[in-house]
Formats: C-alpha cells, sequence, structure tokens
C-alpha cells in the first residue's frame, strides 16, 4: 500500500472496501483525515473496568476486564442452559456477559477465568430492584493474548476505547486506525514551526501518532494539548477574519441626536439608568455612529434592563432617519415588548403631530387587516419600531431603510432566519444588537460569538426584590407540595399573584404512556397545564381565579391572558415555559415549576426571573419527584444555591455536548469540534485568540501561511461550519 500523504485520500483507497463502508455508515467517516480525527473516548489502564457510575442503560459501551468465572445456568421453561461471564476490575466493580444458544458454547472455552480483554456491547439492567447489576448480552469481545494487542502490550500501554456504534467495536476502529498510521507520510504542517516552538507543541503527524498508539500518558497529555490547539486557533483564525470582513461591510453611520426622540424619552424616564446600562449605552452609540455595521452581543441578567437599553438604540436610529425591528421568539414575548416599548414611550409611541414614531406589531398569526396596517407601515416608514416574530423575516416584509437589528434571546432563531434578515437592509448591512438573558461564560462568548463585540449588564435596578429559591422533594414529602399550595394562598391573599409553570400542554397531545428514565426506571408523562389547572382550580387552589396560557392558544386570547393577569384580573396562571423571558408583571411574587427536573438550568434560572420585579421580594419552588443525590436533583439544588445566572451557566453548560455549546446542534450538524471543551480549555482558547490576531494582524488573508489557510479553507467548505457563515 502506498504511503497516505493527505487528509483528503478516501478511506476506500487505503482500507479494504468493506471496512471503509463500515466506517463510513456508523461513524460518518469517508476520508483519512475523518478517520484521525475520530480520537479515543478513553483509555483502559491494566485490569482497569469502565465505571459503572457513568453507565446508562442502552447505551453501547466497551468495557476492559479480567474473567473472574463463568456459570452455567439453567433456562426457565425454554430447557437448556445459558452461559453468564463475571468480569472484574481488580478493585470491586463487575459487570455480567451473557450468552445464550450455540453461541454460549462457541465462547465457553475462550473465556476462561483469568483472561483478560475488552468486551462491546449494549449495557442494560438485571436481578433485583434494590441491587440491579450491569450486563451485556451477547457481547462482542477481544481477548489480549490472542488478539492484536498482547498482553505485554496491554500491561506498559494505555488501551485507546473510540466511540464506537452497534456493529463496530472499538477495536476495529483501532485496527483500522493502525493500517493509516502504519502508511502515514509526510502530511506537512498547518501551523508555523516559531509558533511550536513557543509553546512547546509537538508535530501534527508525532500528535496523531501519539493519540492513536500512545506509549503512556505522558504521550496523550502532549497530543491532546496539540490537537486543541489545533482546532482552537482554527476557529479563532476564521472568526477573528469575519470580524475583519464585516468590519469592512457598509451600513449607513446613525449618530446620536441632541434634539431628537432619544433625548426627549430620556428627560420622561421615571427611574435612574444604572451605571451600567449609561456605560452600555455608550459603547452602542459609538457603534451607531460608525459607516461600517455594528455587531454586537448584550448579556444580562434577568431583570438587569437590557430592553431599555435596546430601546434607547432604536430611538437613536430612528432619529437618524432609520427603522429599528425588535425579533422575539414567541408571539406572548412580541406582545409584551410591544405593550412595554409603547407604554415607555407614552405619546412619543405615536408618530405625526407628537414628533414620535410609530410601532408596529407583526406575528404571523395576526388578522389579515392589522397584518396589512403594520406590513404598510413598515414599508413606508410611518413605523420607525416594528415588533415581531419570525414573520418578519418573510420576503413580503419591506422596510424603507431598516438601519437596526435588535434579537432577543438569540440561540432561539435558527442561524438561517438570522441571516435573511441582514438582506432587507438594501444597499447596506444593518447594525446588529444581539440580546440574552442566558449569562454566557467568557470562552463560549469569545467562540460562539467571537466575531461580536460583547457588552455585560451585571447591575440590577434598584427596585428589584430578592429571589428566595426552594426545592420542593414531593414524592419523599408530600406535606411539602401541601405547604406549597398554601404558601400561593398566602401570596395571593395579600393581592399578589402567581405562576404555575408546567412541562407540556396536555390534551390533544396524546397519551405519552410511561417515559422510561436513564436509570431503566419507569417514569410517568410530564405534568400538563391542561391537568393541573383544574387539579388546582378543583382542589387547594379552589376560589382563586386561575387561568391557563401556552402555546396553542389563539394570539388574539393568549394577549387577552396577560393583559388580564397583567392588570391583576387573574390570580393564579398555569402556563407552559411560554413565560420564560420577556413577561413583566411586578404584581407576581411566587412560581411554582412543576416537574423542575425536565427544565435545564439555564432555563429554570429565566423562568423565576418572571418574579420579584416590583419591588415585592420573589419566590419560586422547584417540585421534584428525584430523590436527594441523583444528579436530577442536583441541578435543582444548584438553581436553589444561587441566584448568579454566570455561576448557573457553566453548570448548565458542564452538562451539554460542544455541539449544543457550538449551536450547531439547532441545524442537526455535527461540531467540528472533537477534542476542545469551551469550558475546560479556556487558557488554550485565550492563548489561540491571541495567536490568530497576531498571524491576522500582519497577513489577513493568511498568505504566508499557505498550510493554515487551506485548513481554514476546508473548515470554512465544510457544511458543518453554516453557522459561521450565518452567526
Amino acid at each position: 500500500m502506498d504511503d497516505v500523504t493527505s487528509f483528503d485520500e478516501p478511506l476506500a483507497k487505503a482500507l479494504d472496501p468493506k471496512t471503509a463502508k463500515l466506517l463510513g455508515s456508523v461513524l460518518d467517516v469517508s476520508t483519512v483525515g475523518d478517520l484521525l480525527r475520530h480520537y479515543p473516548r478513553r483509555y483502559a489502564e491494566r485490569g482497569e473496568l469502565t465505571d459503572l457510575d457513568s453507565l446508562e442503560v442502552d447505551e453501547h459501551v466497551t468495557v476492559v476486564g479480567e474473567v473472574a468465572r463463568t456459570m452455567r445456568k439453567p433456562m426457565r421453561n425454554k430447557g437448556g442452559t445459558w452461559l453468564e461471564v463475571e468480569v472484574v476490575d481488580g478493585r470491586r466493580d463487575r459487570i455480567y456477559l451473557s450468552f445464550f444458544g450455540k453461541a454460549s458454547h462457541a465462547v465457553e472455552s475462550r473465556l476462561k477465568p483469568g483472561r483478560r480483554g475488552m468486551f462491546a456491547g449494549k449495557v442494560g439492567r438485571f436481578g433485583r430492584s434494590d441491587k440491579p447489576r450491569w450486563q451485556l448480552a451477547h457481547p462482542d469481545f477481544e481477548l489480549f493474548d490472542e488478539g492484536e494487542a498482547s498482553a505485554e502490550e496491554f500491561a506498559t500501554a494505555p488501551v485507546p476505547i473510540y466511540p464506537a456504534g452497534k456493529d463496530l467495536t472499538s477495536w476495529v476502529i483501532r485496527r483500522a486506525v493502525g493500517l493509516i498510521l502504519d502508511t502515514l507520510g509526510d502530511l506537512g504542517d498547518p501551523l508555523p514551526a516559531e509558533l511550536r516552538a513557543r509553546h512547546k507543541l509537538p508535530g501534527l503527524g508525532e500528535a496523531l501518532v501519539a493519540i492513536h498508539r500512545p506509549r503512556d500518558f505522558g504521550d496523550v497529555n502532549r497530543a491532546r494539548k496539540r490537537l486543541k490547539f489545533d482546532e482552537a486557533l482554527l476557529l479563532q483564525a476564521v472568526l477573528l477574519q469575519r470580524r475583519l470582513a464585516a468590519s469592512a461591510w457598509p451600513a449607513q453611520p446613525r449618530p446620536r441626536r441632541a434634539d431628537g426622540l432619544l433625548g426627549d424619552f430620556d428627560g420622561r424616564l421615571p427611574f435612574e439608568l444604572t451605571e451600567g446600562q449609561r456605560e452600555v449605552g455608550e459603547e452602542v452609540a459609538a457603534d451607531l455612529a460608525t459607516a461600517h455595521p455594528m455587531h454586537r452581543l448584550l448579556q444580562g441578567e434577568v431583570g438587569a434592563g437590557k430592553t431599555v437599553v435596546a430601546l434607547r438604540a432604536m430611538l437613536q436610529v430612528v432619529d437618524a432617519g432609520g427603522q429599528a425591528v425588535l425579533l422575539a421568539p414567541t408571539e406572548v414575548l412580541a406582545q409584551q415588548h410591544h405593550r412595554s416599548i409603547t407604554a415607555m414611550l407614552g405619546d412619543l409611541a405615536a408618530g405625526g403631530m407628537f414628533g414620535g414614531t410609530g410601532v408596529a406589531l407583526l406575528t404571523g398569526s395576526m388578522g389579515a387587516a392589522a397584518r396589512r396596517s403594520a406590513l404598510l407601515d413598515a414599508a413606508s416608514g410611518a413605523a420607525g419600531i416594528v415588533v415581531g416574530t419570525h414573520a418578519v423575516l418573510q420576503e413580503r416584509v419591506q422596510f424603507a431603510d431598516l438601519g437596526l437589528v435588535v434579537v432577543d434571546e438569540q440561540h432561539r432563531f435558527g442561524v438561517e432566519q438570522r441571516d435573511a434578515l441582514r438582506e432587507k437592509a438594501g444597499g447596506g448591512r444593518p447594525h446588529v444588537l444581539v440580546m440574552t438573558a442566558t449569562p454566557i461564560p467568557r470562552t463560549v462568548a469569545m467562540t460562539v460569538f467571537g466575531d461580536l463585540e460583547v457588552s455585560t449588564l451585571t447591575q440590577l435596578p434598584s427596585g428589584r426584590a430578592p429571589i428566595t429559591t426552594h426545592v420542593v422533594p414531593a414524592a419523599e414529602k408530600p406535606h411539602y407540595l401541601e405547604r406549597t399550595w398554601e404558601r400561593v394562598r398566602e401570596e395571593i391573599g395579600l393581592g399578589r399573584q402567581a405562576y404555575i409553570v408546567c412541562p407540556r400542554i396536555g390534551d390533544q397531545e396524546g397519551d405519552e404512556g410511561d417515559i422510561e428514565s436513564a436509570s431503566g426506571e419507569e417514569r410517568r408523562p410530564p405534568l400538563a397545564v391542561a391537568e393541573v389547572a383544574p387539579m388546582l382550580a378543583d382542589g387547594p387552589l379552589h376560589g382563586l381565579r386561575v387561568e391557563t396560557l401556552h402555546g396553542r392558544l389563539a394570539p388574539e386570547e393568549k394577549d387577552a391572558v396577560m393583559r388580564a393577569f397583567t392588570k391583576g384580573e387573574i390570580d393564579v396562571l398555569v402556563a407552559t415555559t411560554v413565560i420564560e423571558v420577556g413577561v413583566d408583571v411586578a404584581n407576581a411574587s411566587v412560581m411554582v415549576i412543576m416537574d423542575a427536573d425536565r427544565f435545564g438550568v439555564s432555563q429554570l434560572h429565566q423562568l423565576r426571573g418572571r418574579v420579584g420585579r416590583g419591588g415585592l421580594p420573589g419566590l419560586c419552588l422547584l417540585v421534584s419527584d428525584f430523590p436527594a443525590g441523583t444528579p436530577a436533583r442536583d441541578r435543582l439544588e444548584a438553581v436553589a444555591a444561587t441566584l448568579d445566572g454566570f455561576e448557573l451557566s457553566r453548570v448548565d453548560l458542564e452538562q451539554r455536548r460542544e455541539g449544543d455549546v457550538l449551536g450547531v446542534a439547532q441545524s442537526g450538524k455535527r461540531s467540528s469540534l472533537r477534542m476542545l471543551q469551551l469550558l475546560r480549555d479556556e487558557d488554550v482558547i485565550v492563548t489561540a485568540r491571541e495567536e490568530a490576531a497576531e498571524l491576522l494582524d500582519g497577513d489577513p488573508e493568511l498568505l504566508g501561511h499557505p498550510g493554515l489557510r487551506a485548513e481554514i479553507g476546508k473548515m470554512l467548505e465544510d457544511e458543518r461550519a453554516d453557522y459561521l457563515e450565518k452567526t
């Protein structure tokens, strides 16, 4: 076989067609580079068994260990016997292998006590409910003294365990990688030699050999350091190049006017802007005044006053003759924004003789007459501010002079939707302000939003009351749940209002039946608004005014319910997460979240931000059936322990895949990060960004670094990097 000298070489040329086809179908790899970047998930040491606490039912796993004993057992009701094999790790962990039929006799002679190897299959639980045991039924296996890996090799070197799947074991992947490594020629190195020397990084070929065939864990660590740096540098270089390109795009400057709407608005504000709001406002104002489009991320805690900052930016653009659009993820939030902006502007929202500007609402399910009026106002320029959902992105929606796009809760919009709005600005690009109340750790902001400037609001406006959060263990202590409803009645007795949040709507969603949890236990379906509301109205909250709000209601019904709740005509609002962001009812002081374990950490933090907004102390009660000590319960305890959104964002993101963090999961594409971990590799990302900035400073097109330029080109050609093009 000829030497492999290109990452782009098809696997079908480098391996036998059958193996190449199997790898392609299971791992979605087609080239030598794809396979070499399918890195081991972990490495086994001598006598080590997979950490059984980390296993999940029905997961395909590879475990390493030693056969302790084999037992022939009779088949119940069928006659004959089956073979059970106990595999141990030399300490205390053990897993059981089960073989039935003729296969059990074929393997019995090989699986003698003392034999060591790797065993792969789908893991399950069996046995007594109080002491269930882990089991692999009919696993594939490779014994170290009869396969490729010798006992001596296993004793002295880490054994790579690869992410595998059904019909494809870790050792098949290891053999295929080994064949590639045996014929690996000079692949070149995209990193400049002086950069590698400065950071003591091995060459690319050396790193690939070390990651797949390490002599010891020192090899593994050195290889990981290099491969992580590669991913970080490529990503940061792409984002910085995009920032440079964006800075060259034309945009209409929208400088601040001393005698415009913004000045009138500021003069009427019934409260003082916080220092943070003023500082961020100055940053945004300066961006809007330039001839290149602003690309800024505004993040801040729930209730930090981002909407006021955004409205002041919109008024600056209107003063300069342009229009602004505010995109909201739901109709409820769009309606809420429209109401709050109109209320804050007062007669300035009337336009015409008052010298103000029209504020139009545009959603997908508006009535025909209202929609025609809003479309005309947007197209004619009568509406300086347009508030809407993704319906604003439709082709027939036109603007007279779109100058600013404000996107609320940006992560809820697909990349294609965000990209479509840019095309509505005519000759130039609109300025873009992205708002999120989900705090973002520094490295994630540098990576996901690496082509955006970042502003952060941490100071809450005066008048915001603290929120107390408690976990209600409904299954362990039913009387705690009874007390929950008593507390709701007490708050309402003081003239206040309450939210009850449920994971689903119910009714027409169908009978979901029992849901199996990760532990293999059956769980009931999640609680639904349609079930909880009547149960409360007829039971513990009898006599109170209970209404429901969810996404299946017609827009006018949703709006009517929210208006009634805002006016205090409803005591208890039983809702789904449509009230998660933007809904602002000052009199609401208590929130009960049912099946709270079914929500994410950041989502829970967002939800509880709906109470304590009017000077009244807020109370959030997280109801769950999960017992103490379980991961789900631990997440809830973390939420209850702090109001620091940045701390909670790390808890949240630690539990998510890198693809989710990067945003590619929403488009169904795989993350291009294989080794880099955004939360744990901050030092790598910071260093890579500094190096990328230095490289691009003197050579924006990287003409002097053709290897690195070529790697970036491949990354941008890859459909998995679409999110970079449209972020």
